[in-house]
């Protein structure tokens, strides 16, 4: 018989945490916040670092290579060096690979960096775009660890990734919001403190790139994302249906979107950590019931944030994460992201390759971006989104199902951090006309090559994956099972119960 989605164990999102003391206020409104303060994750200080808002070039560090375009957004074509000669798969020069920047408007100086890989399949593919959370990581994670055309050998070579997006989408990434890799501006207001600012960007940059890739201006368009993603991504699905509806600029055909391991309705997943650490056997029953003693005031201090806004919402995201913290202290050196595995290192994996790579003078050359320095993660930007962290972002996405934007939420069940279970729950409390329906579903397994990689529930166009032997980066741990679950789900194969039919359930 199927696994219940209300126990067992998934993931939730890209939770870094820093000494926010010691991070410059990006803007007046930013609260000052006592350094005493015991933030979760501290393991993760060393990898987080201010990014270099000022580059050493001009501010327009691309416009000076001519084989830039001229048009709102700055683009080159390139090539990656250090493409790996026995590599398989497509050369590189018959594929279309693009980096550029795009000019913000309603900002000072900021300009935003992309990258964007065609599809080594068809043009025709949908064009899907990925943000990686934080807040403040680069897109560039994923890009080289996930789900990108290629990935970094410990040589510093570029292999290609068997199991990349590319190979069923027009795939984008973003470095976003300003500040976040290398996306930069020469003024700290134009970092942004919330999802108004964030997804008003974002829809300004996909008019400009649709306007500059006319042919892939009518593919159907889909967001994707993971951790602090389950923020940004209901907030931009939902400006860019208004723009749609209102009929502003280029119509975007958005088809749905996917959150992984995401932090949507943070109510929800905060009071999940206990109850996932019981059934994991991370914590016992006397941690759990002292823990639990904590949910009650990050509750009442959540809905201080929905009600009051500004310094309200940095309390609750201090009160709330002492409960993560308290479990923490529990497990010790256990990878939070993985509770399969310890944690070693930055971040519990090294990701190091990548900002060696991505500082390679020739690499940064191939871009455009001048001698700008790459760093994965912007304590600057994780600090301006403190006020952001606890808002419900849940709230937004049933209007998007009533109106047939499908939504994919999966999860990896070895996550802790945003684990499984309060995603489910979330999806499952969101009150819809089919809530009553998706709950009554049964579950199937989702299946890849005919074994069981995962269990799904579905409902019209709402659909939930636990995905097995995986943690909370889903692509980096299960990356076949991941491109099938993207494939199918945008061919609207995924809840085909006749793929199913080989393979009962465990």
């Amino acid at each position: 018989m199927a696994t219940s989605f209300s126990h067992g164990c998934l993931s939730f999102l890209l939770l870094l945490a820093v000494p926010l003391a010691s991070a410059t206020s990006p803007a007046k409104e930013q609260p000052t916040i006592s350094s005493t303060i015991n933030y979760p994750i501290l393991q993760a200080e060393k990898l987080i670092r201010d990014l270099n808002l000022f580059p050493k070039d001009s501010i327009n560090i691309a416009a000076e290579d001519p084989s830039f375009s001229s048009s709102g957004i700055i683009e080159k074509s390139f090539q990656f060096p250090f493409v790996g000669r026995k590599s398989q798969g497509p050369s590189v020069q018959d594929l279309g690979h693009h980096a550029g920047y795009y000019p913000l408007p309603h900002t000072k100086s900021a300009r935003m960096f992309y990258l964007f890989f065609e599809s080594r399949n068809s043009k025709k593919d949908p064009v899907v775009i990925w943000l990686t959370g934080g807040p403040g990581c680069s897109s560039e994670l994923a890009m080289f660890y996930e789900n990108g055309p290629f990935q970094i050998a410990n040589n510093l070579s570029l292999v290609w990734n068997d199991y990349g997006w590319d190979k069923a989408s027009n795939l984008i990434y973003v470095d976003q919001p300003t500040g976040t890799g290398f996306s930069y501006t020469s003024d700290d207001e134009d970092i942004r403190h919330d999802e108004e600012g964030v997804s008003n960007d974002l829809y300004d940059f996909l008019q400009a790139f649709f306007s500059e890739h006319k042919e892939f201006a009518a593919n159907d368009f889909y967001i994707t994302g993971e951790s602090y993603a389950g923020h940004y991504i209901p907030a931009f699905a939902s400006r860019v249906h208004q723009g749609n509806k209102e009929k502003q600029g280029i119509h975007i055909n958005l088809k749905g979107f996917a959150i992984g391991n995401g932090l949507t309705n943070p109510e929800i997943q905060y009071k999940a950590y206990t109850d996932y650490a019981l059934e994991m056997g991370l914590i016992g029953k006397s941690d759990f019931d002292s823990i639990n003693k904590l949910v009650p005031g990050c509750e009442k201090a959540i809905k201080t944030c929905g009600a009051d806004g500004g310094n309200a919402c940095v309390s609750s995201y201090i009160v709330c994460n002492q409960i993560f913290n308290r479990i923490m202290d529990v497990i010790g050196d256990k990878n939070y992201y993985d509770v399969r595995k310890e944690c070693i290192g930055n971040l519990c994996y090294d990701f190091s390759n990548m900002e060696k790579f991505l500082n390679e003078k020739s690499v940064r050359n191939a871009l455009g971006v001048g001698d700008m320095d790459f760093v994965s993660c912007s304590s600057k930007v994780y600090s301006a989104m403190l006020m952001d962290w606890m808002r419900n972002l849940e709230v937004g996405i049933p209007a998007l199902i009533e109106d047939g934007i499908k939504v994919l939420v999966y999860a990896g069940e070895y996550d802790l951090i945003c684990n499984w279970l309060g995603n489910s729950r979330w999806v499952h409390e969101m009150n819809w006309s089919g809530q009553k329906s998706f709950a009554a579903s049964k579950i199937v397994p989702f299946l890849v090559d005919g074994k069981e990689a995962g269990l799904l529930k579905t409902h019209g166009p709402l659909a939930f994956l636990k995905v097995h032997n995986a943690g909370h980066m889903v692509p980096m741990d299960q990356p076949k099972a991941a491109l099938e679950m993207l494939q199918s789900w945008m061919q609207g194969k995924l809840a085909l119960e006749e793929t199913h039919e080989k393979v009962s359930p465990k």
